[in-house]
């Protein structure tokens, strides 16, 4: 069964609507700089309430491997989603504590190879490449190349993805997981319930096909 995060979540109605709604995982976004930014402490009450089936994401973008693994460690987190240009080493680093999925701005030209470098990561998470955005653009990512990385590798795919497009996406590429976030959104940070529910449908429909 192909895995479902609704990623960027900001509130405790929003959580419980994407579990309702069949998420598997769900993210928490510690980049400041992004539009669905959660402070740990609004995290930790979220935390809380989710039921133990349901696994919680830490998003984090170049941050010191201490620092992460302070947040993973205080609010219980499942996996840690490294999501700018850090390195090996540091993959490496948190991978000793924690779960790691380690984030790719994919491009028609990028190299499978450069996995391969991160042999402590768990699961790749392939999103869109945008100059200066690390994730929630709302882009599309190359199918293809996340299709042959597929092959070999667990894949989540993101970027761009909605209802209209996830169920070929997941026909396609056949990944691990999908993340979405923008696309199930009434504004940044605010998740539209109902499209929610209709995009986990549309994953369904895709896995059938």
């Amino acid at each position: 069964m192909v895995r479902v995060k609704i990623c960027g979540i900001t509130n405790a109605a929003d959580a419980l609507a994407a579990i309702d709604a069949g998420a598997n995982l769900l993210g928490f976004n510690f980049y400041e700089k992004s539009p669905r930014y959660i402070d740990e402490a609004e995290a930790a009450k979220i935390r809380l309430q989710l039921p133990k089936k349901i696994e919680a994401v830490g998003i984090f973008v170049n941050a010191q491997p201490a620092d992460v693994a302070n947040v993973c460690e205080s609010l219980k987190l499942d996996a840690a989603q490294l999501h700018g240009d850090e390195s090996p080493e540091t993959v490496a680093k948190v991978a000793r504590s924690f779960t790691v999925w380690k984030a790719f701005r994919v491009e028609p030209d990028f190299h499978l190879k450069m996995l391969d470098e991160y042999p402590e990561a768990s699961a790749f998470l392939f999103d869109a490449a945008h100059t200066g955005q690390y994730g929630g653009t709302g882009r599309t990512t190359d199918w293809d190349v996340a299709r042959r990385a597929a092959v070999g590798h667990r894949i989540i795919l993101a970027g761009g993805l909605n209802l209209e497009n996830v169920a070929a996406a997941v026909r396609i590429v056949r990944p691990y997981a999908v993340d979405v976030a923008s696309g199930v959104e009434s504004k940044p940070g605010k998740k539209d319930h109902g499209r929610m529910r209709e995009f986990i449908q549309e994953v369904r429909r895709g896995e059938r096909k």
